[in-house]
């Protein structure tokens, strides 16, 4: 026993010295990247869009490993939990409001206008959607006021915008392991009163049936920041035997797309996969991964997701006439991930700078309207004292 005790203290040293921590955890920028992939191998080999024919006789060895791609999104859900609770541990509301715009609507603008254009200049192929409706897309919001989106895909950031909403709640009085514990289980038991008892605006409100991801990402954060407990634990096993079940609904009808009985036994063990990976995370089992070719790839996935699924199948339709399928698959790929970069250097970089100057502008402003109006009451002449500080939460997903 004594020859244990040096060991398990130098654990807690280390779980110790990360609270706190904002520090990049570049295995997820490889998860993420994967997660991302998978998406675009489903959308591009298994789902039936863009090409002639069936994709299982185009593409027979790779078809149904990419049948399961769909679940990239799973994982995503899972890594926005760990990784936005990371990112705004310590910091206001305005902080964390300021974080999630310039992460998630300048490329998404530039997606939306780029995906447009797209089925617009190819005729015979998607129909594009009307320009108000395009307006409407722009703000992210088509989903509650009953809108198509401009690309099918875009319906995860809905799921994001609800999760953001529900964890602004715990940012409003302060991030801590208790808070966040509390917020946990009051979810998880709202979501499955939702479920349970059919109750419409709860259940979306509640993000059902995707919550279990999200809440698990948030108990592998708090595992990594304050050291595993069995209260965690408790939670990512309720997490991980409630997404086992809510999966399988999807995977039901995602068989309605690819066409082709997929065994349901393989989304089972990619879940668990997604499980023990994130799990080795919150545990320090990667902390020897530190390749600096990660961060760069994992800025490619969000521009990638927003920009391959429409714009990918036009090219097919385009181009299978005159270009043998593996050539086109590969070459469209490259150029996606390409233009992800691209957008990413190019548009998220300098219009992120620019928006969260402004937007903590604005807050700066309404602090020191607050501040003024409570010491003397009446109309503040001059302007507010702050604008030049730079946003406190850090970049995230």
């Amino acid at each position: 026993m004594r020859s244990l005790r040096p060991k398990r203290a130098g654990v807690l040293r280390e779980v110790r010295g990360r609270q706190g921590s904002t520090e990049r955890i570049v295995v997820l920028d490889g998860l993420r990247l994967a997660a991302a992939l998978m998406v675009v191998a489903y959308h591009y080999v298994a789902f039936g869009g863009g090409w002639e024919g069936s994709q299982a006789e185009l593409f027979p060895v790779i078809f149904r490993p990419s049948a399961y791609g769909w679940l990239g999104v799973e994982l995503f859900f899972m890594i926005s939990g760990f990784v936005i609770c990371m990112s705004c541990w310590g910091r206001s509301v305005a902080d964390f409001f300021t974080s999630r715009v310039i992460r998630l609507y300048p490329a998404y603008w530039l997606g939306v206008i780029a995906t447009t254009t797209m089925v617009a200049l190819v005729a015979g192929g998607i129909t594009p959607l009307a320009w108000r409706d395009v307006l409407v897309n722009l703000t992210m919001l088509q989903r509650p006021m009953g809108v198509d989106p401009v690309d099918s895909v875009y319906w995860t950031l809905w799921a994001e915008l609800r999760f953001y909403l529900l964890f602004a709640l715990v940012v409003r009085g302060g991030l801590t392991y208790r808070r966040i514990v509390a917020f946990c289980l009051a979810w998880a038991t709202l979501a499955l009163l939702a479920g349970g008892y059919d109750l419409g605006p709860l259940d979306d409100l509640m993000v059902v049936p995707h919550c279990w991801f999200f809440i698990a990402g948030l108990a592998f954060h708090l595992m990594y920041r304050f050291g595993p407990s069995l209260l965690l634990w408790g939670i990512v096993a309720l997490s991980f035997a409630m997404s086992q079940h809510t999966v399988m609904q999807t995977w039901r009808q995602t068989l309605e797309h690819v066409g082709h009985n997929i065994p349901g036994w393989g989304v089972a063990v990619i879940i668990t996969v997604f499980y023990v990976m994130m799990a080795g995370v919150s545990l320090g089992w990667f902390r020897r991964i530190d390749w600096r070719w990660l961060p760069a790839a994992g800025a490619l996935t969000y521009p990638l997701y927003l920009l391959h699924q429409y714009i990918g199948w036009e090219i097919f339709r385009l181009f299978q006439p005159s270009v043998d399928r593996w050539v086109l698959l590969g070459s469209t790929l490259a150029a996606m991930l390409a233009l992800a970069h691209l957008v990413h250097r190019w548009v998220e970089r300098p219009l992120s700078r620019q928006l969260q100057h402004a937007l903590h502008s604005a807050f700066a402003q309404i602090r020191a309207d607050s501040a003024s109006s409570d010491r003397h009451p009446g109309p503040q002449t001059g302007p507010p004292h702050d604008l030049d500080q730079p946003a406190r939460c850090s970049e995230s997903l």
